[in-house]
């Protein structure tokens, strides 16, 4: 098999992620592309969109909340993330059993005992009046079900994986602050969920597997299912290899790929990038190598924003006082002070409708 080095990992994953050229996409169809993008910070999908989309209009995402061409809602990785409304119903059974595990997972001794699909039973009842409701006025609705388990856990369970919600707006519009206020996901978008196949196929598994590679490629299936956080995904691999080629990073593990997708020469240059904070091109990884140096993947969980230069994690930024303030990870030479803060500059511009372009670059770090 070709071995891929880091290198053009790095420039596929930035060429699949809209990172190495700005594309001409509506934002409906980025979104969809991307599989998503992860939201619990509901600002930060907005600076993921500008930094991959050429003239993009925030008003254009909040049209499309306010219209339910996209939503939020719990699901890969029981994170919440902003998805186009035709995915999240095709996928959303394919994720049910890993949601409810991820909640156990945290909750396990405080729902001992608790029927799951009773519990599922009374969340819809109450939401039967089609109120929208926060987790905890959910939890309170049902407590007295289950008065010893505490209202946290049966509201996470409920929300995060028992019922697919939706998050309504204002909460993600472009500049909103709303709490979240949530309604079920079939009353929100007039349809049900897709049942999984009666037959023992996989088609929702298979078209994952399909779409991750064209957003995340070349990967191991060890990518994919941290991406997702599905463990049982071995047979929509196995049943779709013979589309895929295969490829070996630098430790020798499998990668694969779709044939014709991009795969640029290693030497293309990458412009700057700031990216928000959980940022797809950096958690869409089991080994995130290909973007961020090991000494610095604790950024990508810990929810800092982060600049790439030549396509790698190299500074973090923040904005305070209406001014960008990044902060250099490595010494940066003057070209990349200098591309740095142009690219800061027009990030400051987008995040004040063209009011200022200040930014602050630190020193670099030694």
């Amino acid at each position: 098999m070709t071995v891929l080095d880091t290198r053009a990992l790095n420039r596929a994953t930035l060429a699949r992620q809209l990172l190495l050229d700005r594309a001409d996409l509506p934002a409906l169809e980025a979104v969809e592309h991307l599989c998503g993008l992860q939201a619990q910070e509901p600002q930060e999908p907005f600076v993921g969109l500008w930094s991959r989309l050429r003239a993009f209009d925030p008003a254009v995402l909040s049209d499309l909340l306010l219209r339910r061409s996209v939503v939020r809602t719990h699901l890969m990785r029981r994170t919440v993330h902003l998805m186009t409304a035709e995915d999240v119903l095709a996928w959303r059974a394919r994720h049910n059993a890993m949601l409810r595990q991820r909640v156990l997972g945290t909750y396990r001794k405080e729902l001992a005992g608790v029927d799951l699909d009773e519990l599922a039973a009374a969340g819809l009842e109450v939401m039967a009046d089609g109120r929208p409701r926060s987790m905890s006025e959910l939890a309170r609705a049902v407590a007295d079900r289950w008065p010893e388990q505490g209202p946290r856990p049966l509201g996470e369970m409920l929300v995060a994986a028992l019922i697919p919600m939706v998050q309504l707006p204002p909460r993600g519009l472009w500049r909103a602050k709303a709490g979240v206020r949530n309604v079920p996901l079939s009353s929100w978008l007039g349809r049900d969920i897709d049942p999984p196949a009666t037959d023992g196929s996989d088609p929702a598994g298979q078209a994952l597997v399909r779409r991750y590679l064209a957003a995340f490629g070349p990967a191991a299936t060890a990518d994919l299912r941290a991406w997702s956080g599905l463990a049982g995904l071995p047979a929509a691999v196995s049943a779709i290899r013979g589309e895929l080629i295969g490829f070996r990073d630098e430790r020798g593990r499998e990668l694969l790929d779709l044939p014709d997708a991009p795969r640029p020469d290693p030497g293309t240059p990458a412009p700057v990038r700031f990216l928000p904070a959980f940022d797809n091109a950096l958690l869409g990884y089991h080994d995130r190598t290909r973007i961020v140096d090991d000494a610095h993947r604790g950024l990508s969980v810990a929810g800092e924003r982060v600049v790439l230069v030549d396509g790698r994690v190299a500074a973090t930024w923040t904005v305070k006082d209406d001014t960008v303030h990044v902060t250099p990870l490595r010494p940066f030479s003057w070209a990349d002070r200098d591309a740095v803060a142009e690219e800061g500059q027009a990030l400051a511009a987008f995040l004040s409708d063209g009011d200022n372009h200040r930014v602050q670059i630190a020193a670099s770090a030694r």
